[in-house]
């Protein structure tokens, strides 16, 4: 069996009503997505597919290329190929054994794989209908990005008081609490909270001497991405409890062996809709210490582009035991939100991706005092906050959005904050 063809389509799926109002500060370009299916000289067909603007590795012209003629099986362990086009093969392979996918990965430890739900930073009120959502739809947790520029103790206390004490809550400040001084009070407050199950990355991972100290007096396990710091030096100095996973097939299995080594529980992080969550439920299935709950963000997009909808049951789906994959693309769905090819020709030719336009907003981070700091863009305030420049937490902070007005004041105040946040104070 060879390959002899991969067409890569580009498609740009909705998020849900209320996600498409909480991710367009950050993350409103992650609907989009690139397919990729191989076709083979025996008329199977593989598919896989790659969030563009995130994912651990994007399938190129070269990778492409290097496959077509290629026996898949020779090719399919190959991280460098890229996230959709590494998926692909091994669902062609799987279909050519009559496999599933896990069973060309290892030895099968699990029949159902842990989710969780997933959502950027929002108002409180955002949050408490996400989570209601979720457990409606069989979810038992919710990965939540917690932030300085709002209130985490409203939030959480939100949440709490509309779920069932059984729905957990994983808090992931991407290192934005600064350091362990400053984060030991704030993580010992939210763990008094019964659903609030555990902290990822709470300050920089390269702070072994304060995650260590953390990890000592809070009663909750902390988890920090693999390999930052290196592996042995994590094992050795116990800086965290478990991993974060986020990989190509062969490395997610390897780091997921020396997990299991470490006896250190993890969670894989393989961002993407139906198909990459199917595929994240094969590597669980062979993994003993993917113990955590997956993040894989398909709750964002309204539409899973799959014939048959992803069923989640008390916080687990089901791996499949159909060949490859196990599951059908939805291909009418897929031609409603593709991009036209001429289109994405067009910006390959400039090397350029498909993108959305960038949304011009001011993020307005409002304090109890009534001083402000502006920022031009969200990922601008992870450094600024991690840096030390804000607190790493204040009682009622919150963030606004303001729009374009059209306004010489706005586009002022936005060009300013381009380059740097900048704090105001208003008239009392």
């Amino acid at each position: 069996m060879k390959v002899t063809d991969v067409e890569r389509m580009v498609v740009d799926v909705p998020f849900t009503e209320r996600q498409i109002r909480i991710s367009e500060r950050e993350v409103y370009n992650w609907s989009i997505l690139e397919l990729c299916k191989v076709t083979t000289d025996t008329g199977l067909v593989g598919w896989g597919e790659t969030v563009i603007h995130y994912t651990w590795a994007r399938v190129t012209d070269e990778a492409v290329n290097r496959v077509i003629g290629q026996s898949p099986a020779d090719m399919m362990n190959d991280d460098a190929l890229g996230a959709g086009l590494q998926m692909a093969l091994f669902d062609v392979v799987g279909k050519a054994l009559e496999i599933p996918c896990y069973k060309l990965m290892g030895q099968k430890v699990r029949d159902w794989a842990p989710i969780s739900w997933w959502s950027i930073d929002a108002a409180p009120g955002d949050w408490l209908e996400e989570a209601k959502e979720a457990v409606s739809k069989g979810y038992t947790s919710f990965k939540i990005k917690q932030r300085p520029w709002w209130d985490i103790f409203a939030q959480v206390e939100a949440i709490t008081s509309g779920v069932p004490s059984y729905f957990k809550l994983d808090l992931d400040a991407n290192g934005t609490m600064q350091n362990a001084a400053a984060a030991m009070p704030i993580m010992q407050k939210l763990a008094r909270h019964n659903n609030v199950a555990m902290f990822e990355t709470p300050i920089p991972q390269g702070d072994i001497l304060g995650n260590r100290q953390l990890r000592q007096v809070i009663p909750r396990p902390i988890a920090m991405h693999f390999g930052s710091p290196p592996y042995l030096t994590t094992v050795r100095e116990e800086v965290c409890d478990g991993f974060v996973v986020c990989a190509g097939k062969s490395n997610v299995i390897k780091q997921g062996t020396l997990s299991a080594e470490a006896n250190m529980p993890f969670w894989l992080q393989l961002v993407g809709n139906g198909l990459t969550t199917t595929w994240a439920a094969h590597l669980g299935a062979v993994l003993s210490h993917a113990t955590w709950p997956a993040i894989t963000c398909m709750n964002l997009y309204s539409h899973q582009l799959l014939t048959k909808p992803i069923e989640i049951v008390g916080g687990f789906h089901r791996v499949p035991e159909e060949p490859g994959l196990g599951v059908e693309v939805d291909e009418e769905t897929v031609a409603k939100y593709r991009i036209p090819d001429q289109t994405i020709q067009d910006l390959n030719k400039k090397g350029e991706r498909y993108d959305r336009p960038k949304p011009r907003i001011i993020g307005q981070v409002v304090y109890p005092d009534h001083s402000y700091v502006h920022l031009g863009s969200m990922s601008q305030g992870y450094g600024y906050y991690g840096q030390g420049h804000g607190p790493a937490h204040v009682d009622g902070v919150y963030l606004n959005a303001l729009y374009d007005d059209g306004s010489e004041e706005w586009a002022d105040l936005f060009d300013r904050a381009q380059q740097h946040p900048v704090r105001t104070r208003r008239d009392i």
